[in-house]
């Protein structure tokens, strides 16, 4: 059995988003991809331009994607651009990715899905954030939630309802729904969840894509914080941050640069 994502050709029912047949980029691991920057098969401009037109053409029906960030993202592949063309090789050079709300993003709102706290931006990055801008990865924007992460489905009053892009009609799980449904449309490769009872596991399950609840304290959740609250590192003794993405090996690949 191949190891590839079903891709949306396999799918018939009228309440599928996706199209078919998807592009050759939309459901490449973060390894095809970066051999394909490497040697210049694309660039990093145009592998951002290629995701910007998928979310504008799905995302308003699966409404995964909810805060973004496409101008600094721009000028994040060009850079990355600029990088390969001097042969760096960092981990993630290029890589459209997400984050879940809730982890600070600068000059992005951080709600947690409460109405209270739209107007909430934070100051600086979350130190995961940090750590995949440092990789290379470009960040696109953040994915949604249900208030206060705490269902298992991805609603709020502020952004409204995230659906599962293989059938609208359904949910893509909570409480990383938005991370799942945007890996699952081909929105970016790999996406930063978080996961108490089952918030990244749940939602991967949903979407037929992969989630990894890491061991305490491996991935940082600094700057993952309820509003007002300053950057504190996180605490508690079973919530962490995991890596979501199409591939298994891609989560590996996450882990090993310990985003």
């Amino acid at each position: 059995m191949s190891d590839r994502p079903v891709h949306a050709e396999v799918f018939t029912e009228t309440s599928a988003v996706l199209p078919a047949p998807a592009s050759a980029w939309d459901y490449c691991s973060i390894g095809e991809l970066s051999d394909a920057l490497r040697s210049r098969k694309i660039s990093a401009s145009e592998l951002l331009e290629h995701t910007i037109a998928r979310i504008e053409a799905l995302d308003q029906r699966i409404n995964a994607i909810v805060v973004r960030d496409f101008d600094r993202a721009m000028d994040a592949a060009k850079a990355a651009d600029a990088a390969i063309a001097r042969g760096a090789q960092w981990p993630l050079l290029g890589i459209p990715v997400t984050l879940k709300e809730p982890f600070n993003i600068a000059g992005l709102p951080t709600t947690w899905g409460y109405p209270q706290f739209k107007d909430f931006l934070p100051k600086e990055d979350a130190l995961v954030v940090w750590r995949l801008k440092k990789a290379g990865a470009v960040v696109i924007g953040k994915t949604n939630i249900p208030v206060t992460l705490r269902d298992f489905q991805s609603y709020n009053d502020i952004y409204g309802t995230t659906n599962n892009p293989w059938d609208v009609g359904r949910t893509p799980g909570g409480s990383s729904g938005g991370s799942a449904a945007a890996l699952a449309a081909g929105l970016g490769a790999l996406s930063i969840g978080s996961d108490i009872g089952g918030s990244v596991r749940l939602p991967a399950h949903f979407c037929g894509v992969c989630g990894h609840k890491p061991s305490l304290g491996l991935v940082p959740l600094r700057g993952y914080s309820l509003p007002p609250a300053p950057p504190t590192p996180g605490q508690g003794d079973s919530a962490v941050a995991g890596p979501m993405a199409r591939y298994a090996a891609d989560l590996a690949l996450a882990l090993v640069y310990r985003l």
